[in-house]
């Protein structure tokens, strides 16, 4: 989030029409969140192997039953194709997308309306998943994005949390409106922390660390987020410190290319997608002191990489490689932050830029699967 543009926006709220009526449809659906239950990982209707209800339980997006089997065991997979099975109850994750979002909708209604009943709605999600011993989530991913018949979970389950950043930016937003104790703060940071360790320590937390792909990019990215949150900046600034070798150099070519993206069925999205994490590494990094907006060696670099999907903006039909889903906007978003990164030659459309802070543009949706990689 860019602060400058958030205090721009919340002025002209009363002065400019379209930024009003953005507004209007914010509240809208905060309105709407205000009235929906609360979320937690005790009311799925599978119960983990594990046998506790906090722990956290989905399924890999992308496998299927076998029809060549009789049970449908083991799943197989069909990429790009997202099995719907996992966002019904069963599971965690349509929960942990919805708390995600409502706390993103309630606590910029939050930031533009000064109405603290947003601020508690969002505290009391909050609240709810990390905190209250009854419903709380246990800080590990164990058995996410589990295959039945193969695997109990995997190091690609580490990407659900990715929706994570959301909440961590609306806990920072709804802070003055001190609906979150400081006993409940600290709680919430060792939340953060403890997961931090087990992203570290577990099987599936190394194996996603040592991902060549999007999954390392977004492991970093997560990494980078939390420990500042968890007061950790020591780790943000090792991530950010390393992601040029253990990321640029080996994911990115000086035309801009991301070889290991290209080979998908949504080569595209998944350019987009890797990209978006990158950019989320770097503002963390600057925030430790380091530029990795502007970092190049011999062409591969973060600017780059953007420049080669700039020509496809708005001309996603054009896009000369796999993809099975173009969407006409998929690149709005990746070229708005690069508008704030290195200025006006990337294009803005003026929805852009409302969707982000009024709208559900964040592009972590389920129904724009950022985190399904």
């Amino acid at each position: 989030m860019a602060p400058d543009v958030m205090a721009r926006l919340k002025a002209a709220i009363a002065t400019d029409p379209a930024v009003k009526a953005a507004y209007e449809r914010l509240i809208a659906r905060a309105e709407a969140a205000m009235k929906r239950p609360l979320y937690t990982v005790t009311d799925k209707r599978t119960i983990p192997p594990s046998g506790d209800r906090h722990d956290y339980l989905s399924i890999g997006p992308y496998w299927w039953p076998d029809p060549a089997t009789k049970t449908g065991l083991p799943y197989i997979r069909r990429d790009g194709e997202i099995n719907p099975d996992r966002n019904t109850d069963k599971f965690d994750v349509s929960d942990l997308e919805g708390m995600s979002s409502d706390v993103e909708t309630l606590s910029l209604a939050y930031y533009f309306s000064d109405n603290p009943r947003y601020a508690g709605r969002a505290a009391s999600l909050v609240r709810t998943w990390f905190l209250t011993p009854a419903t709380r989530m246990n800080p590990n991913m164990n058995y996410a994005q589990a295959v039945p018949g193969r695997e109990e979970g995997r190091a690609e389950g580490v990407l659900d949390t990715s929706r994570l950043e959301r909440v961590v930016d609306g806990i920072g937003l709804i802070g003055p409106a001190g609906k979150l104790t400081a006993e409940e703060q600290k709680g919430l940071e060792k939340w953060f922390s403890d997961y931090l360790d087990w992203m570290q320590s577990s099987r599936n937390g190394k194996a996603e660390n040592a991902a060549k792909n999007n999954h390392g990019m977004w492991f970093d990215a997560q990494t980078a987020q939390f420990a500042l949150f968890a007061r950790r900046p020591d780790m943000t600034k090792a991530v950010a410190e390393a992601f040029p070798k253990k990321r640029i150099a080996p994911q990115f070519t000086p035309e801009g290319k991301l070889p290991l993206e290209l080979t998908r069925t949504r080569s595209l999205h998944y350019s987009i997608y890797a990209l978006l994490a990158a950019y989320d590494v770097a503002d963390m990094a600057r925030c430790v002191g380091i530029d990795l907006w502007n970092y190049q060696d011999g062409g591969k670099g973060l600017r780059g990489a953007t420049d080669y999907l700039k020509p496809y903006y708005r001309k996603v039909e054009t896009w000369p490689m796999p993809e099975l889903r173009p969407l006409p906007g998929e690149l709005d978003e990746l070229l708005r932050r690069a508008r704030g990164a290195w200025g006006d030659s990337y294009p803005l459309a003026p929805e852009t830029e409302l969707k982000r802070y009024f709208g559900n543009g964040s592009g972590v949706s389920e129904a724009n699967p950022k985190q399904d990689g």
